[in-house]
């Protein structure tokens, strides 16, 4: 396992310790520690089943750890409730893993969702933020007022994306953004993920077990295994690590030290 202490001269936005997570007898997160530094993006890679859906949910308060920390911009989240952490999310931004547009509303008013709800932006305000938004995803005016319904996976993505960075977060998470994408589609939306993680000047952290797509949008990749984080590190460092769950991974090899496991109750907490 890799020392992932804080890097010196580095501004810590996102700062994890000890973070543990069981779900009856099965550890998913162990004595987790990471630290994500302000202004970069970084992708935790792993597995089915290896529990990097839930450390996002802890992350964002929609779990609670059983121990551990997690400290953003200097404050513990862990335990807060209500508006206190209602604060703390507004924040964020999040684009979820099949975009998860709201069925009934037209696209601009799932762009603007967080705008007006969150914020209390007006109406009329949060129309114009929506279409700048939309903009530049690739998306015009032209499909404000279009349902859902009527996109293909690769553009309800693009407007998942618009609708994270529409209150201007300082924090974007992304949950397996390539999932369901052709590898065309998958490689546009990760680089308008690059794209607005950088004008933003926002802090990006993205899992996924893609890692042709981890390695086109991190600066830095951590890899989750057996609930603690196995390696990180430079996302050019990857290729010649020599750490033996990485090089296994990557190159998906059956033959290794991670114990592939197919059952249903390993697989539940993805």
């Amino acid at each position: 396992m890799n020392d992932h202490s804080q890097a010196p001269n580095k501004n810590v936005r996102m700062k994890i310790r000890g973070l543990t997570k069981a779900f009856g007898k099965k550890i998913v997160l162990n004595n987790l520690d990471l630290d994500v530094y302000a202004g970069e993006s970084l992708v935790v890679i792993g597995g089915s089943g290896t529990g990097k859906s839930v450390l996002l949910k802890c992350i964002l308060g929609l779990l609670k750890p059983d121990s551990g920390s997690i400290e953003i911009n200097g404050q513990d989240i862990v335990g807060l409730n209500g508006d206190a952490m209602e604060s703390v999310r507004r924040k964020f931004g999040m684009l979820f893993q099949y975009a998860a547009l709201f069925d009934s509303l037209t696209i601009w008013e799932n762009v603007a969702f967080g705008l007006m709800q969150a914020h209390g932006v007006p109406k009329d305000k949060a129309y114009k933020i929506a279409i700048e938004k939309l903009s530049q995803v690739g998306l015009g005016e032209s499909f404000a007022t279009k349902n859902p319904a009527e996109l293909s996976s690769g553009m309800k993505k693009r407007v998942g994306l618009a609708r994270a960075i529409a209150t201007s977060p300082d924090t974007l998470f992304f949950d397996e953004p390539t999932t369901g994408l052709d590898p065309v589609m998958g490689d546009v939306i990760d680089r308008l993920i690059v794209q607005s993680v950088k004008e933003l000047g926002a802090t990006g952290l993205t899992i996924t077990h893609d890692m042709d797509s981890a390695k086109r949008i991190s600066d830095r990749i951590a890899m989750l295994y057996d609930g603690k984080i196995a390696w990180v590190g430079p996302t050019k460092d990857i290729e010649t690590t020599d750490n033996p769950y990485v090089h296994q991974f990557i190159n998906g090899l059956l033959e290794g030290p991670i114990k592939v496991s197919v059952t249903s109750s390993d697989r539940a907490a993805e």
